[in-house]
């Protein structure tokens, strides 16, 4: 395990399905078992899609929230 995890901000506003699933995806493959994921959105499909995603990949949805038409998702490498 690294010395120190990381966090990557990942700003996906204004795309639309199916892009922020698939670009979740390919962020997740770049980043390090155990880092962080912030990915933020305004598809309301996005509240399905990335839950999905993670559950399918093995990874943690640690946090999903949603406010003034923005939805964000912390999501830790496994």
């Amino acid at each position: 395990m690294p010395d120190q995890l990381t966090s990557t901000i990942l700003d996906l506003r204004g795309l639309l399905c199916p892009l922020p699933a698939l670009r979740t995806r390919k962020a997740l493959r770049q980043i390090a078992t155990g880092d962080l994921l912030i990915v933020e959105c305004t598809d309301p499909l996005a509240v399905i899609d990335i839950p999905h995603l993670v559950r399918e990949q093995g990874d943690l949805l640690e946090l999903q929230e949603s406010g003034a038409g923005v939805h964000r998702f912390h999501i830790r490498r496994g």
